[in-house]
């Protein structure tokens, strides 16, 4: 599917303005260890929450080498007013440690809410993740490799899976190998941020590219997976190749392209509000059980 505008864009504004929950917060809580660094969260949750609830994961974008986690602490929140455990993560960054420290950094965070699914009133059999940019590409890596022992990490919880239900992927790579890529790394200072995260051009580190592209690791077991991306981002975003075997494989997926928007379609409210409504419409379809 292919959201344009529509009815169905119509609809999902009114499902966004629902009646909102309080939110109850717990900041800076430790979900994953090496050594004496300690990674942390922020977590949001209904006030008053009956039963358990299903659980997000926000993965802030920055080229993964720069940003917090307070970056996506706006959108974990939104999600919590509207019957969701969310929670924004920080991660190693590449400038600390190249892939694959980052997901393994999410991949923990995914056990630790498992680990403390009673505590925090989560259904850990409910979990999804989002994030933009270079989270997003991160949400997307979370969700087609479950059970890969490269990508899985020490931080924390070994005994809980780090597989998510469910994944919306903005603004992301979902291919690491691509043309497009390749000239990219292969021209000298003109692409830092995969340099600096892979530790190499695509031509020097191919099978590290490999194994950090999402659409590499895609089999029939992986969740649904909705893609949005702004109209003025690299067509990239649209994620072709890795939606096009998801159909093959009856894999439940989508692509909302925002008209006019760039890259950072997040900072403004129009674009802001049309990209959380969709991902608030898919979440509720596969993460929430039918009434």
């Amino acid at each position: 599917m292919k959201y344009k505008f529509s009815l169905l864009l119509a609809l999902l504004f009114t499902l966004s303005l629902k009646a909102q929950t309080e939110v109850e917060t717990f900041e800076g809580l430790t979900f994953a260890t090496y050594g004496e660094r300690e990674l942390k969260l922020d977590l949001y949750k209904p006030k008053n929450q009956v039963g358990l609830l299903p659980a997000i994961v926000g993965i802030h974008g920055g080229g993964w080498r720069v940003g917090t986690r307070k970056n996506f602490g706006r959108y974990a929140k939104y999600l919590a007013e509207r019957g969701y455990v969310a929670v924004s993560i920080e991660y190693r960054l590449s400038g600390e440690a190249p892939f694959p420290a980052h997901i393994y950094d999410c991949k923990a965070a995914v056990r630790w809410l498992r680990a403390n699914a009673e505590k925090y009133g989560i259904d850990p059999t409910r979990i999804g993740a989002t994030g933009h940019s270079a989270g997003g590409h991160l949400a997307a890596l979370l969700a087609t490799s479950a059970g890969i022992e490269e990508l899985e990490g020490t931080g924390g919880n070994q005994a809980f899976s780090s597989a998510i239900q469910a994944a919306v992927p903005m603004g992301a790579q979902s291919n690491l190998e691509t043309p497009r890529i390749r000239a990219m790394t292969a021209q000298p200072g003109g692409s830092d941020i995969w340099i600096e995260f892979l530790t190499g051009s695509l031509d020097e580190q191919e099978a590290l590219y490999q194994l950090a592209s999402p659409h590499h690791h895609l089999d029939a077991e992986d969740p649904p997976m909705m893609f949005i991306t702004g109209g003025k981002d690299n067509t990239d975003t649209h994620a072709v190749p890795i939606r096009t075997a998801m159909r093959e494989m009856e894999i439940p997926t989508g692509l909302l392209i925002i008209p006019d928007a760039p890259h950072p379609f997040l900072r403004e409210d129009h674009w802001r509000d049309l990209a959380m409504s969709t991902t608030l419409f898919f979440f509720d379809a596969y993460l929430k059980p039918a009434e």
